[in-house]
Parts: C-alpha cells; structure tokens; sequence
C-alpha cells in the first residue's frame, strides 16, 4: 500500500439468532469449500447497518430477522494467497429473532441450506466457520452480551449526502 492509499475495511452485518439454545447458521458455497456462517452479508451504500442485517438475513434464510440489540463490533483479517486477497473485515453483529421460513421464498445464490446448531456443536465445527467471528458472536450472546439498538448511529446524511461549498 502507498503512502497516499487510504486502508478500507470491508464492512459487514450479521444475524445472531438464538432458540432453544441452538443457533441458526447458514451453509454457503466458497472457494474453500461448504462453510458455516451466521445471516450475513455486506452494508450497501445508503443503508442503516439494520436495514443491512434485515435484508441479509432474509435473503440467506428466507426468514424475517427483528433485530432486538446490538451485539458488537468485530474485527477480522482474511487471507486467500490464491486470489491475493488480503481483506480484514469490520462485523456490525446484532442479536433478534426470526419467523418461520417464508413459503416459496428461495435462498440467496451460493446459500445451500439453513441448520441450527448448539454452541458445542459450534465449537466442533469450528475447522468449517467462514470467519472466527461466527462462533465469537455465539459466545458473545451466549454470555448474555447485549448493547441497546441506540448504539448504532445513522446520520440523516446517509440518505441525503452533506455538500460543502
């Protein structure tokens, strides 16, 4: 990187849903392989991170997400020597419930399947997480980690750009 690049994180949402003490996963297609991810998904411009993990949510799971806090904030450094990527990723994770799965609603392309597992299931299929964020955000709630939906601020600028003369 030259002096003059700026270093950007890719920034992400992801869903936390808990019941009955199993955690709803997705299993999705990647260069690695079948892998285990929380609802996840990339922030668009010009949306709120829980516009963002609603629709994330519901296009990996074809079920509606409610967002009820604010997880955390995590970081992540990724690397795939074969596509020279070097990606550290920032995860705005939240924590809510989901309905049943929407009739005729299909999964997002690459997503095969939804499952819920347990936390020790979790744990022993770490080796097949997408990230070590998956099972860090399990354990987060897990452990009773809860932060208000407040603490995720959007100014109004994000809909209707500032401009400086």
């Amino acid at each position: 990187m030259t002096n003059h690049e700026r270093w950007k994180p890719s920034v992400t949402v992801a869903a936390v849903v808990e019941r009955d003490g199993r955690y709803l996963l997705v299993e999705e297609e990647t260069p690695e392989g079948l892998m285990l991810n929380n609802p996840a998904g990339h922030l668009d411009p010009g949306e709120t991170p829980l516009q963002a993990v609603v629709r994330e949510a519901l296009e990996e799971t074809a079920r509606a997400f409610t967002p009820e806090s604010f997880l955390g904030c995590y970081l992540a450094r990724f690397q795939r020597p074969a596509r020279q990527e070097d990606v550290t990723y920032l995860r705005l994770a939240f924590s809510g419930s989901v309905g049943e799965e929407i009739a005729g609603h299909a999964l997002d392309q690459g997503i095969v399947r939804t499952l819920w597992l347990s936390l020790d299931e979790l744990r022993a299929t770490a080796a097949r997480h997408r990230s070590p964020l998956v099972l860090r955000c399990c354990e987060d709630h897990a452990a009773g980690r809860r932060l208000p939906l407040e603490a995720v601020y959007n100014d109004a600028s994000l809909f209707a750009p500032l401009q400086k003369l």
